[in-house]
C-alpha cells in the first residue's frame, strides 16, 4: 500500500515522496519501475512528508478512542471484524474516523489533496482541527490513505497495518493514528514526517540538500532499532518490503518504518498470501527470490542494501547506469572491503566530508549484511549495536 507517483497538495505546499507500490499481483516491484524516471518525473517534490505529532491533541474532537474490544468492517462491509484467523484490529487506544471527518479533513478527497497513488489507492493530505479556547482552531496536518475500494488484495494488506500499528508501537515505526471503515471504504490516517522520505534525500532533485554523514549514520542507527524490534517480538516479524522509500524521516531526521501491509508474523495473513514473494527488486534477499523461504535475514539482506544506497547516493537498481553498473550491490561489493577503493564509489555529493573510518566499518557491515549465505548474516541486534558502537567512537574521538 504505498505510493507511485506525487503531485502537490495546498495547505501548505508541503509535500512527499515515495516508490511505487508492489505489484498487486505478486507483491514484486521491478526494480526498474521502483527507481526510473517513469514515476520520479511526474512530480519533482517529495510527497512522504508525514508530521509526527500525538494522536491526543484531536482525539476527543475529531475521533473516539478504540476499546480493547474495537473490531472493524470485514471486506463485505458486515462489520464483523475479523482480521484473517479470527484477529481484531488494534487492542490499543487508536482513533476511529468517521467517512464524513476525513472527507473534511481532506476537502473531500479533492484532487489537488492527492500526495501519491499507489497500486492499493491514494494517500491524500489532511487537516484535522482541534478547538482551542477560547476561540481558536488548531490544524494537524495528516496523511490518509484511501484504499482503492475494488482492491481485494489490498484489503488484506490494510487490515494487516492496522493490526500491526494498532498493536504495536516503537520509537522508529511510524505512528497510527487511526481509521476509517464505513460505508466500504477502507481508509488509514498516519502522523505526518515532516522531512520525507530517505528515498527523497538520497534520489530526489539535486536543489536538494545532501545528507551529512553523521545525519545518514543516524539514520542507519534508528531503522536498525526499529527492524531489531520487530525481530525481537515475542512473536518476530519479518517486514519483507524494507527499502529506502519505505524509511520516513521526521524535523529532526529520526527515521521511522512506514508500510507494514506486506509484513508477516505468522497468523495474521492467510498462508497462501504470506508463502508469496514479498518486496521490491534490487532489495529481494537471493535466497528467498530463489526458494520462497523467509526468515528475519531476509530483511538484513535488504538492509546491507540500503545502507549501500547510503554510501554511494545510487539507487539499489538503475537501468540508465551502464550495464555492469546496472545492479548496485553485485557492482559494488568488490569495492567494500578497501579504504582505497571504497573512496572511489562514496555519494559526491559529500564532497569527501566523511570520516573515511567510520565508512569503512559500515561497509564492512554491509559486505557482512549482504552475504549469499543468510545463516551468516548478522542479526538486527548485532547490526544496531555495531552501529552504535561507531556512533559512540566518534563521540569519544570528538571529546578526545
Amino acid at each position: 500500500m504505498g505510493i507511485c507517483c506525487s503531485c502537490s497538495a495546498h495547505k501548505p505546499a508541503t509535500t512527499q515522496d515515495q516508490d511505487p507500490t508492489p505489484s498487486t499481483a505478486d507483491h514484486v516491484s521491478a526494480g526498474s519501475d521502483d527507481f526510473g524516471n517513469g514515476w520520479f518525473s511526474i512530480a519533482s517534490i517529495s510527497i512522504t512528508t508525514w508530521m509526527s505529532l500525538p494522536s491526543s491533541s484531536f482525539t476527543t474532537i475529531w475521533g473516539k478512542n478504540v476499546p480493547e474490544s474495537s473490531q472493524f468492517s470485514d471486506a463485505t462491509g458486515s462489520g464483523d471484524g475479523a482480521l484473517a484467523n479470527g484477529q481484531n484490529a488494534t487492542n490499543s487506544s487508536v482513533t476511529v474516523f468517521t467517512l464524513a471527518q476525513l472527507r473534511a479533513a481532506t476537502y473531500n478527497f479533492r484532487s489537488d489533496m492527492v500526495l501519491g497513488k499507489g497500486g492499493f489507492g491514494d494517500v491524500y493530505k489532511g487537516w484535522l482541527k482541534e478547538k482551542l479556547p477560547p476561540r481558536g482552531i488548531k490544524k494537524t496536518a495528516v496523511a490518509v490513505k484511501k484504499l482503492d475500494s475494488s482492491s481485494m488484495q489490498g484489503l488484506k494488506e490494510w487490515k494487516a497495518e492496522v493490526y500491526f500499528l494498532g498493536t504495536h508501537s516503537h520509537p522508529n515505526l511510524v505512528k497510527l493514528l487511526g481509521y476509517c471503515s464505513e460505508s466500504g471504504e477502507r481508509i488509514l490516517v498516519y502522523e505526518f514526517m515532516k522531512k520525507g522520505s530517505l528515498n527523497y534525500h538520497l534520489f530526489g532533485k539535486r536543489s536538494v540538500p545532501p545528507l551529512s554523514w553523521d545525519i545518514r549514520l543516524k539514520i542507519a542507527i534508528n531503522i536498525a532499532r526499529g527492524l531489531a524490534y520487530l525481530h525481537t517480538l515475542e512473536k518476530p516479524i519479518i517486514y519483507r518490503d524494507f527499502k529506502s522509500s519505505n524509511i520516513l524521516l521526521d524535523e529532526f531526521y529520526n527515521a521511522k518504518l512506514s508500510d507494514f501491509g506486506l509484513s508477516f508474523w505468522g497468523p495474521l495473513i492467510d498462508s497462501h498470501v504470506s508463502t508469496r514473494i514479498a518486496g521490491t527488486m534490487g532489495y529481494i534477499d537471493p535466497e528467498y527470490l530463489a526458494t520462497g523461504h523467509r526468515n528475519a535475514k531476509s530483511d538484513v539482506y535488504s538492509f546491507g542494501v540500503v545502507l549501500v544506497e547510503m554510501l554511494t547516493g545510487l539507487r539499489a537498481i538503475d537501468r540508465r547506469r551502464p550495464n555492469e553498473q546496472q545492479f548496485l550491490v553485485s557492482w559494488v561489493i568488490p569495492f567494500l572491503s578497501s579504504k582505497r577503493k571504497l573512496k572511489s564509489i562514496m555519494d559526491t555529493r559529500l564532497k569527501g566530508k566523511y570520516p573515511l573510518k567510520e565508512a569503512s566499518h559500515v561497509a564492512r557491515l554491509a559486505i557482512r549484511c549482504l552475504k549469499v549465505e543468510p545463516k551468516i548474516r548478522p542479526s538486527m541486534k548485532e547490526i544496531a549495536e555495531t552501529l552504535e558502537q561507531v556512533e559512540v567512537r566518534k563521540y569519544k574521538s570528538i571529546r578526545s
